[in-house]
C-alpha cells in the first residue's frame, strides 16, 4: 500500500519535535508523558491543519485551481491556515465562516484578513444544515466568471486530507526509534475527525502498535464514530481498496465537550494554565487545552492504569487564545 500513497506538496516544517513532559509527569507517578509539537509545523500557519493541506492543496494545484474555498467557525484554525497556504501558493482564498463580522478583529480572524481572504458569513443554522452546499454555490459563482475554485471540507478532513496524519505516524515511529521509546497510546483532540482518522490509517500502514484515542471537543461519540468511519471508508474507496479499519479502532474519550465548541470553563483554563506554568508550552482553549483537561479527568479515574509511555498530540491553535482574553483575566 505504501507505494500508492497520494502525492503532496511540502508546506510544513517537519519533523516537529517530540518532547518529554518531565514536570507534568510528576503529577502521574509511574507514567512517562511526551508531547508531539505539531503547533510548530510552520509559523503563522501552525498546527495540524497544514499536514492535511499538503495533500489537499496539491490536488487543487493539479486541477489548476485559482481559489481555495473552505469553511469553519469565526476563529477557525483551518480557515486561517487555508488562507495563508493559498497566499503561499499564489492562490486566492474564500472562507465561509459561521457567525457575523466581529466588532474587533483578533486571533485567527485578523490573520484571515491580513492574508487577503474573501469572507462570507452564514448563521450557525445555515452552517449546520448546508455549509457544503453553500460553499459549492460560492464555487459556482466563481465558475460563472471563468475562475476555477476548489471546495475543501471543514478541517480538510476527508479521505485525501487524512493522509497528512497517516504520514505523521511514520515520522513519529522514526522519532520514537531514535529516542528508544515505545509509545503505548497517542491522544489527540478531535474536532472534525481527520487527524484521528489519519492516525488510525497510519497505524495500519506502518504497523504502529500505539493505541489511538481522540478526545472529542464538540458533538458526541456517536457522531465521530460515523464521521471517522466515513473518512476511512473514503480512503478505501478512493485510494487503498485493501485498507479496512475495524470499528474498535475508533476510540473516543466522550463527555468532555464542556459548554460546547469554542466555549471554555474555568476548570479547563486551569488545566491549560497549570500546563503552561509547568512545561512552558501554551495550549489553546478550543482544542488541545480542552482535550488535555478531558484526558486528565479520565486518567485520574484510573482508566489508563498500566500505560508506561503516553504521547499527547499538540494540534496548535495559539491564535485562538486571544478571543478568550476576558475569561483568562478571571483565572490568571
Amino acid at each position: 500500500m505504501l507505494s500508492r500513497l497520494p502525492a503532496f506538496t511540502p508546506l510544513a516544517n517537519l519533523p516537529t519535535p517530540i518532547q518529554p513532559l518531565l514536570k507534568w509527569q510528576e503529577k502521574t507517578a509511574g507514567v512517562n508523558w511526551w508531547i508531539k509539537r505539531d503547533d510548530l509545523t510552520a509559523n503563522a500557519a501552525s498546527g495540524n491543519k497544514i499536514r492535511k493541506l499538503e495533500y489537499v492543496a496539491h490536488a487543487a494545484l493539479a486541477r489548476d485551481a485559482d481559489v481555495l474555498i473552505t469553511c469553519g467557525g469565526l476563529q477557525s484554525n483551518h480557515a486561517r491556515t487555508t488562507a495563508l497556504v493559498a497566499a503561499q501558493l499564489g492562490l486566492k482564498s474564500h472562507l465561509v465562516l459561521r457567525g457575523e463580522m466581529p466588532a474587533q478583529w483578533n486571533g485567527n480572524f485578523l490573520l484571515d484578513k491580513i492574508a487577503g481572504a474573501t469572507i462570507s458569513f452564514i448563521t450557525p443554522e445555515e452552517y449546520a444544515a448546508a455549509n457544503w452546499q453553500i460553499m459549492h454555490t460560492v464555487a459556482e459563482s466563481y465558475a460563472a466568471k471563468g475562475i476555477k475554485a476548489i471546495v475543501i471540507p471543514e478541517g480538510a478532513s476527508d479521505a485525501l486530507g487524512t493522509f497528512g496524519y497517516a504520514k505523521a505516524v511514520e515520522e513519529i515511529i522514526q522519532q520514537a526509534q531514535a529516542m528508544g521509546v515505545s509509545f503505548d497510546a497517542v491522544f489527540c483532540a478531535t474536532g472534525s475527525g481527520g487527524t484521528q482518522a489519519g492516525l488510525i490509517l497510519g497505524k495500519a500502514l506502518y504497523g504502529w502498535n500505539a493505541t489511538v484515542y481522540g478526545i472529542n471537543i464538540c458533538d458526541d461519540e456517536a457522531y465521530f464514530q460515523q464521521k471517522i468511519r466515513t473518512i476511512l471508508d473514503g480512503v478505501r474507496a478512493d485510494y487503498l481498496p485493501e485498507f479496512a479499519a475495524a470499528r474498535q479502532d475508533i476510540r473516543l474519550l466522550d463527555g468532555h465537550i464542556g459548554d460546547g465548541y469554542a466555549k471554555t470553563r474555568p476548570e479547563e483554563l486551569a488545566t491549560l494554565i497549570a500546563f503552561a506554568r509547568l512545561e512552558g508550552i501554551i495550549l489553546d482553549p478550543v482544542y488541545s487545552g480542552k482535550a488535555l483537561h478531558g484526558l486528565m479527568k479520565e486518567f485520574n479515574k484510573g482508566r489508563f492504569a498500566g500505560l508506561a509511555n503516553i504521547l499527547f498530540l499538540h494540534t496548535g491553535g495559539l491564535f485562538g487564545l486571544f478571543p478568550f482574553e476576558a475569561q483568562f483575566q478571571t483565572v490568571c
